[in-house]
């Protein structure tokens, strides 16, 4: 099969595509074909050189843990049945590594039904982004007429929170963001705040009532102004793992599921979800596609698609 692989660490440059053999699906396995495969800074990381707790050593590395198509070949155990998952099932799931690829290998609790009308670029790159937000704003709590403070709202994690935190009736959700984006902001049901200096008190004259919560998906400064805006246990950062356990700020504790994964997909379908793709590359070109990730600009997702 065809993959993007990478037989040494370090820049995009080492990215390239590669043949490797097509996996085979084991019991409580399923295999499926994909169509498309999310991009983001959790794979760049894997690339640099970073290897994730339960991974081995050896190389060659495909990176890449979302992905979405047709279910091909069904492992012993996997009732299609009870499941909802055969061989011709259209899915959306997720794994650690391998989806940089025609083919990947997956426990059959991975995935679950792509909506008939999510398009593929989309279902490829959805499931991190929406599961991460989900996971983040269950954690911290957010509920009934909260004030929520959203940093990088405009990026596929920002898009999504700023999304479900009103769905789950946050009265205001406040995102950061470059001007550019404002609009889009907007147009999501959040209010706008450009990064840089002055920004605690630009959050403040739009929270004169105070903030409730404060999901950091920038870091840096945005992270120091959360401090003064609220406690550290109600700032949640997606970025500065290394400095949370010091400040005291919480890292994301949850899990991916498929029936979670299923919750969001249904609220795509049903209209309360949007999740643009900014720009889509062909397998060939992951390493392009690594380096548009790199910039931390841009609105909505980077997707690979296969022929």
């Amino acid at each position: 099969m065809k993959a993007a692989a990478f037989f040494e660490f370090g820049g995009p440059e080492v990215l390239r595509a590669t043949e490797l053999p097509t996996p085979e699906a084991g019991e409580g396995q399923v295999r499926v074909r994909i169509r498309a495969a999310g991009v983001q800074p959790f794979d760049l990381a894997i690339r640099a050189g970073w290897t994730p707790e339960g991974v081995g050593g050896e190389l060659p590395r495909v990176p890449g843990n979302e992905f979405a198509g047709v279910v091909d070949q069904v492992g012993a155990g996997v009732d299609g049945t009870v499941d909802g998952i055969s061989v011709g099932a259209e899915v959306l799931g997720f794994n650690l590594l391998n989806s940089y690829a025609e083919y990947v290998v997956v426990p059959a609790e991975n995935v679950t039904p792509k909506p008939a009308n999510m398009p593929w670029e989309v279902a490829g790159g959805f499931t991190a982004g929406t599961q991460t937000a989900h996971i983040a704003l269950r954690q911290l709590g957010v509920g009934e007429g909260d004030t929520v403070l959203v940093h990088a709202a405009a990026g596929a994690v920002g898009t999504a929170a700023v999304q479900l935190a009103r769905l789950w009736g946050a009265s205001t959700v406040i995102g950061t963001a470059r001007e550019e984006n404002h609009d889009y902001l907007r147009d999501l049901g959040a209010v706008p705040v450009t990064y840089g200096e002055g920004l605690l008190e630009r959050v403040r004259a739009l929270a004169p009532g105070g903030v409730d919560m404060v999901l950091d998906g920038a870091g840096g400064e945005a992270l120091e102004v959360s401090l003064q805006l609220v406690k550290a246990e109600r700032v949640l950062t997606l970025v500065e793992h290394g400095k949370a356990a010091e400040l005291g700020v919480q890292r994301t504790q949850g899990v991916r599921l498929a029936s979670r994964l299923a919750e969001l997909a249904a609220l795509y379908a049903e209209g309360e979800l949007v999740f643009p793709v900014r720009r889509t590359y062909p397998l060939e070109r992951a390493a392009d596609a690594h380096r548009e990730v790199a910039t931390g600009h841009g609105r909505g997702k980077v997707v690979l698609v296969m022929d």
